[in-house]
């Protein structure tokens, strides 16, 4: 009986040891891919979410300035046609 218990107690140690290893390799495998990815991603000139967002409001600035002007414009055409 006590040789039993040994042997299950060492199956029980060699388990716990390759989950062990198992969850090293899955980590390292993660952080390899996601370095990949980044230089991927680096090498493809995309921008970042900030940048993007900025570009955007820069946008969203000039566009309102332009209708600002052409109501601008077109009130001075309509003060131009009166007199």
């Amino acid at each position: 009986m006590q040789t039993r218990n040994r042997i299950l107690d060492d199956m029980s140690q060699l388990m716990t040891n390759a989950m062990g290893v198992a969850q090293g390799a899955r980590t390292e495998a993660e952080n390899a891919m996601k370095s990949m990815m980044d230089r991927w991603l680096a090498d493809r000139d995309f921008v970042t979410r900030e940048e993007f967002d900025a570009v955007r409001a820069m946008a969203q600035k000039a566009r309102e300035e332009n209708a600002a002007l052409e109501a601008r414009i077109a009130a001075l055409e309509a003060k131009h046609d009166e007199a």
